[in-house]
């Protein structure tokens, strides 16, 4: 490298004295080669901030301009539920439904709820026909390769309910040839009809519903003898059929969060931000209190 700086040198001199020799000025060339090195040893250091400028301050589109498309279950008390009444976000309410109207708030949007069938919900965020579900949605890692999940925002505690006469009396006596309802898509599906070697009931002892409702109508026609279900939801149905309790103890310890389409990092990163806001300043937490009292 010296031996070729040198010899731009000795070449640089020599034009130098060949433009004096023609009566031209030696001050242009002088200026002009301190010029064409300057750029090539700065370059370095000026483009890495501008490799970093997009992540910082990444912009984010959604389905339809200037609305936030909500997918979800509205059967699945108290998180979202078909409502008319004051207080009620066109139609709907809940949980999921109070933290969707804020976050859409947060980012100057209208939100817009779709309601279809849970595992319909899912596959709406993926086919770019909603921008988030919010459906009492919990992480799974066989999820996380299909969608991108936000912070967990509450814990989901699945349940188990039964008939007050059934001869069901602790979660082990499910292992026993029984016939369990579930919610169509949910981990309750996914967990109960595992194999009894990894913690499930096998397929052929496991029902799955369209919601958690036809699941308990079913049990009080007695075609099933137990439903595994979110202890949220759970103590709603219980509330609403007398005869019914809930066996002691958690079937499975869930957090809850939402998720949008595989590789949307921008709209992610948007509602995380504004999620992570409400729970720092008790948003969140105040939602949920309204429509679940501690016992």
């Amino acid at each position: 490298m010296k031996l070729k700086k040198l010899l731009c040198l000795v070449l640089a001199l020599t034009m130098v004295l060949a433009l004096a020799a023609c009566g031209g000025s030696a001050a242009p060339a002088a200026t002009e080669a301190p010029a064409e090195e300057a750029p090539a040893e700065e370059a370095p250091a000026a483009e890495a901030p501008a490799e970093e400028a997009p992540a910082a301050d990444e912009g984010y589109t959604t389905v339809e301009e200037g609305k936030l498309i909500m997918s979800t279950n509205a059967q699945f008390p108290p998180y979202e539920m078909v409502a008319d009444g004051e207080g009620a976000y066109k139609g709907f309410e809940g949980i999921d439904v109070e933290i969707a109207v804020a976050l859409a708030d947060k980012l100057g949007l209208e939100l817009v709820i779709d309601d279809m069938d849970f595992d319909s919900a899912l596959v709406a965020v993926q086919q770019g026909k909603s921008d988030m579900v919010l459906a009492g949605l919990t992480y799974r890692e066989d999820r996380d390769e299909l969608m991108d999940f936000s912070t967990s925002y509450a814990q989901g505690v699945q349940v188990v309910i039964v008939p007050d006469d059934s001869d069901i009396t602790d979660m082990d006596a499910l292992a026993n040839d029984k016939m369990i309802g579930v919610q169509r898509g949910t981990t309750g599906e996914i967990y109960a009809a595992d194999t009894p070697e990894n913690g499930g009931y096998g397929e052929d002892h496991v029902l799955a519903y369209d919601n958690g409702a036809l699941a308990v109508q079913a049990m009080l026609n007695g075609q099933i003898d137990a439903v595994i279900i979110d202890n949220g939801p759970a103590q709603a149905y219980v509330a609403a059929n007398p005869g019914l309790h809930i066996l002691e103890g958690e079937w499975v310890v869930e957090d809850y969060c939402l998720a949008v389409n595989e590789g949307n990092t921008g709209l992610l990163n948007a509602l995380n931000s504004a999620l992570e806001e409400m729970i720092a300043d008790g948003s969140v937490q105040a939602i949920i209190d309204k429509y679940i009292t501690a016992e």
